[in-house]
């Protein structure tokens, strides 16, 4: 056959044909001709002519620093450089910030990978003596402001060589992102810590895949655990250089039957393990990946790549796992919304102990997330995501988003947030928000059992503007703005709500209405129904009774 076939699998499977697709697209090969889309729609085909003759370790490498190097400490390192250079130049000299710029560039610089890397290309580049003279005397902000950027200067020509950039750059990706998940071989085997990266990659998993591809296999006795390939006995590959798949085949055997260890792998699949890092998206702190199964095109939908800027983005913290998460999800109902079935989030931290986590996003979650007003509620909380708690910044847009995918209610949160906006009535706009997407999201789940969703959804917006109508009443009555002399019923009435206890809620409301001139809605009468009904109609009550910033805020966004 003059083709080989790259199946969908599990979900490190499936993120290394992510990585591959995106590989392959990154090095212009041609789509159509060197590789495609199976006819079956769950693989990847790949002209093995192609396989036999590419540079897979320049293509590996490459790809990795294309999609991670924005974020690598090389690139922190070279942007600290440039800020300094820059503010001399315009003569912004800060000296604080100038030595704690400078420590970065040492520290990242002179560290043990980054100096076991410049040994390997020591006599590849020029004006390679700049790196020598950092080691034994480091950048200091006493060494005199022009003393200074003459090193600087000349330490930027070094590393802006595309071989410094590869070289420097891969070394943080190894230890920082490739490392989370897989360890063990290569050129992260310890004993390879010093060696020429390219060499180790492509004696482990280059070569051996291209001399697969160039041999027949019909009388091969051992099978791949992935894909059932025929392969030979010096030609597998162990799976447990996979992080958390596998422990050690050498030594515990005893997970296999008899103790026969057949968790092997062929060179082909290897190799697409090996690009599962380049399948994740990083998100701030987390490596996350959506893993739909049911066809090629929606697995590469599910995990689109936006080039160096979105990094870029990410390292200035303008995106969050659920915004990602979010705009995803929104491609792929985009795409066919009607078919869409479940799909699973796996996410990885960069920490060294962080393991995989999973979630699931059914589809009656997606159902949800696709409904405009949901959905304006979310893009709204995304405008204005952080709510400052103490010390600390509480992202209620994220947490917003996480209660929806693993089927949590957002009354914990509404309630903190209407106690924290008895001091602070910005954050009224905040809970409004999120209690739109929880009334809209409990309406949706009524599904057919509620007839008129659009009569129950205005029912408790008036309800809304009752509470705001007693507000003013009392208010008015004490001759004052100051809501100050409201605020123990509002806690009162929230602790009511909180423990859902009706009775003491409607025996505060009716005492209150009791000291103004207005009558008692009859929408209360639907709070004696069931809790649910009681829980939304006294929150909607309560968003009135503290306050109109929320009103005006809509206003403002609808214009």
């Amino acid at each position: 056959m003059d083709r080989i076939t790259v199946s969908i699998g599990d979900f490190l499977k499936n993120a290394g044909v992510v990585g591959l697709k995106y590989m392959l697209e990154k090095l212009d090969a041609v789509e159509g001709d060197d590789y495609g889309t199976a006819d079956n729609k769950q693989s990847l085909w790949l002209k093995r002519d192609f396989v036999i003759q590419a540079d897979w370790t320049d293509m590996y490498f490459k790809a990795f620093v294309e999609k991670f190097g924005s974020t690598s400490a090389y690139q922190l390192a070279l942007d600290k450089i440039e800020e300094i250079l820059e503010q001399a130049e315009h003569g912004e000299w800060d000296k604080v910030n100038c030595k704690e710029s400078l420590k970065f560039i040492n520290d990242k610089l002179l560290s043990n990978s980054y100096r076991s890397g410049f040994e390997n290309i020591k006599g590849r580049v020029d004006d390679w003596e700049e790196y020598e003279l950092l080691k034994t005397s480091k950048l200091k902000e006493n060494m005199g402001k022009e003393e200074l950027c003459r090193r600087l200067q000349r330490l930027r020509q070094f590393l802006i060589q595309p071989l410094c950039e590869e070289t420097f750059s891969m070394k943080s990706i190894i230890y920082n992102y490739i490392n989370r998940f897989w360890d063990g071989k290569s050129f992260l085997l310890r004993a390879n810590a010093a060696k020429d990266m390219r060499k180790m990659f492509d004696t482990d998993f280059s070569e051996p895949l291209r001399k697969y591809a160039s041999v027949s296999h019909e009388k091969a006795k051992e099978r791949c655990i992935d894909c059932d390939g025929r392969m030979d006995a010096k030609e597998k590959v162990s799976i447990a250089f996979m992080k958390d798949q596998a422990d050690d085949l050498t030594r515990k055997r005893s997970a296999f039957w008899n103790c026969k260890v057949d968790a092997y792998l062929c060179p082909m699949c290897a190799f697409i393990y090996s690009l599962a890092p380049l399948g994740f998206t990083l998100i701030g702190n987390c490596f996350v990946f959506l893993n739909v199964n049911k066809n090629i095109k929606e697995l590469l939908s599910a995990n689109p790549e936006n080039g160096r800027a979105a990094y870029d983005a990410v390292r200035k913290e303008d995106e969050k796992y659920s915004s990602w998460i979010a705009r995803s999800v929104d491609i792929l109902l985009q795409e066919k919304s009607k078919e869409l079935g479940n799909i699973q989030v796996i996410t990885r931290g960069r920490g060294e102990g962080d393991r995989y986590t999973f979630d699931v996003i059914a589809k009656d979650v997606l159902d949800i997330l696709k409904e405009e007003t949901i959905r304006k509620g979310l893009d709204m909380l995304s405008k204005h995501p952080y709510i400052k708690v103490g010390k600390d910044y509480w992202n209620i847009h994220e947490e917003t988003v996480l209660n929806i995918l693993r089927y949590r209610s957002q009354y914990g949160m509404i309630h903190k947030l209407l106690k924290m906006a008895i001091e602070n009535k910005s954050i009224l706009f905040s809970a409004a928000a999120i209690y739109g997407v929880q009334l809209r999201t409990n309406l949706l789940r009524k599904g057919k059992e509620c007839a008129n969703i659009g009569g129950e959804w205005m029912s408790r917006y008036r309800v809304r503007d009752e509470g705001y109508e007693l507000r003013k009443a009392l208010l008015g009555a004490k001759g004052t703005e100051d809501d100050a002399c409201i605020r123990g019923t509002v806690y009162q009435l929230l602790n009511a709500l909180s423990v859902g206890n009706v009775e003491h809620f409607m025996e505060v409301v009716m005492r209150i209405y009791c000291s103004t001139k207005l009558k008692v809605p009859n929408a209360f009468i639907e709070c004696l129904k069931d809790h649910d009904t009681f829980i939304e109609y006294g929150y909607a009550f309560l968003l009135g009774l503290q306050g109109s910033y929320y009103e005006k805020k809509e206003e403002k966004i609808d214009e």
